[in-house]
């Protein structure tokens, strides 16, 4: 989630908490006015008949065997499987590959799947996001999940019409998904050269506990035999031990080098651990032993993000939350090079194992009282340090809304973090209940319904003091309608925060 500020809890909210606030409301309430009639866009397989079967009978007995018999070799993981590496070729060189990863799935195990493959075909910076409502294969339709179009606000992201056309990395892994999981939705991304952590730090506020990341990718093209064995099981290596530098420093590693480095950037924020499934050659199928390619499979599995134990009853003291507002401004000064200036012993203040636990935290970045930069994670990915460290350059660079931070800015910057608690589960049964429940004024409140979600802060009840118009307005936030919270079905969350600001 972006673009909101917090405060101590008992405290007042500053005069850029209290506007930013009404811009929330505002951003909300311009929604309301009825949408034109928009045609249904569906993108039709290309590759069928070429890469996998084209006929459904035929293609659901290919999968189904294959997967059968990968599930003889097939070994529980140690945690909850979060993401799959899968190589994209015909079936008959790679299906043996692709189907010790699909064993693991099993129908109804997630709703959501972040399918990212390489740019084969166009040649272009960034990723592209699928302009189509649905993309079809012989085994059926799968729906885009509605929030793909929110990464349009990123300006790494954008629609390139020919490779949502032609690029064949999505499609093929698609019907062992579908064949797999049932009923999902997809975010389809193609990835071209990109700014890895950027990218991931975008797509990780969409990932939660029923979100599964596929990475659609080959490995090396066209080696010898025993030379691509060799360079493929360094490749592997260096994926399961999150080493992306070894991707992206040489040529000739993986065609889907920089959607991997996105998942290792991903892996590493959500402390997931991962391990080498299966690895073949075409050599080893159907393919002369002359000039193979590579496949790989790799599963990646971890808990909650959250460590629930690391943030029960977390309270900051002042002195520690002007360390990390100070650790912000330091991140800064030492991204545009510049000497810091602040206290020497900052480095030994923030050893303390108080910052080493994982919370929710944002960083927001104002001047002259107005907004210029928010962002932050709802739940902790990382230890508060980092975390702080992380969104400082976020917020300053890759807040969507503005232009990256200038140097001559920096000195008129007044940089506020905010840590959030752990989001808990609100128990309620009916929505006087709800009403009833919610703390006006201290609680920040999440909703959830499917693939819809939306947050807002405890500030936001300053504008929205009445719980039925907060519901209302966050409902509209997450796509639903305004009574939705009336009807039931929402799964709701609250949280508190504290708010940490440099002096004046």
């Amino acid at each position: 989630m972006r673009g909101f500020m917090a405060h101590n809890r008992g405290t007042r909210p500053s005069r850029a908490g209290q506007i930013l606030a009404m811009v929330l409301v505002c951003i909300v309430t311009a929604g309301f006015g009825v949408s034109s009639a928009k045609t249904f866009k569906v993108r039709k397989p290309v590759w069928a008949g070429k890469f996998y079967p084209a006929d459904s009978l035929r293609l659901k007995k290919t999968i189904s065997r294959l997967i059968e018999n990968a599930s003889k070799h097939s070994k529980p993981l140690p945690g909850r499987l979060r993401a799959l590496v899968m190589p994209h070729a015909g079936y008959v060189y790679c299906g043996q590959t692709a189907a010790r990863a699909a064993c693991l799935l099993h129908p109804g195990a997630f709703d959501k799947v972040i399918l990212l493959g390489p740019d084969h075909r166009v040649g272009f910076d960034g990723t592209a996001v699928s302009a189509a409502d649905a993309f079809e294969t012989p085994m059926g339709q799968v729906p885009v999940a509605a929030d793909a179009t929110r990464l349009l606000k990123y300006p790494q992201f954008k629609v390139v019409a020919e490779s949502d056309r032609s690029e064949h990395s999505l499609e093929v892994v698609l019907p062992w998904l579908q064949f797999a999981l049932g009923d999902f939705r997809i975010i389809p991304l193609v990835v071209g050269r990109c700014d890895p952590d950027g990218t991931a730090s975008a797509l990780a506020g969409m990932i939660d506990y029923r979100t599964l990341v596929v990475v659609s990718s080959d490995l090396s093209h066209y080696l010898p035999y025993k030379q691509a064995q060799i360079r493929d099981r360094q490749t592997l290596e260096a994926v399961v031990q999150g080493r992306a530098g070894v991707l992206l420093g040489e040529t000739n590693r993986a065609c889907g080098s920089y959607a991997l480095a996105v998942l290792l950037e991903l892996a590493k924020r959500f402390q997931w651990q991962a391990g080498l499934l299966h690895y073949a050659n075409s050599g080893d199928t159907v393919g002369s032993r002359e000039a193979v390619v590579g496949y790989g499979a790799v599963a990646f599995w971890g808990e909650r993000p959250m460590d629930t134990k690391n943030t029960e009853n977390l309270e900051l003291t002042a002195e520690q939350g002007q360390a990390l507002v100070k650790l912000a401004r330091q991140t800064l000064l030492e991204r545009f090079g510049r000497t810091s200036e602040l206290e020497s012993d900052l480095e030994d203040r923030l050893r303390d194992p108080v910052f080493d636990r994982r919370c929710g935290t944002f960083v927001t970045l104002t001047i002259d009282g107005n907004l210029r930069g928010c962002i932050g994670t709802l739940e902790g990915y990382e230890p508060l340090v980092e975390g702080v460290r992380r969104n400082a350059i976020n917020a300053a660079f890759h807040d969507p809304r503005f232009a990256p931070l200038s140097v001559q800015d920096l000195d008129r910057v007044r940089i506020e973090v905010s840590v959030l608690t752990q989001p808990s589960p609100l128990q309620y049964t009916d929505a006087d209940d709800l009403i009833r429940k919610l703390r006006p004024g201290v609680d920040g409140v999440i909703i959830s319904s499917g693939s819809a979600s939306a947050t807002f802060l405890p500030q936001v009840w300053d504008q929205l003091p009445e719980p039925e118009s907060f519901l209302a307005h966050l409902c509209m936030k997450a796509g639903l309608s305004p009574d939705q919270w009336r009807k039931g079905g929402l799964e709701v969350k609250t949280y508190q925060v504290q708010y940490f600001e440099e002096p004046h």
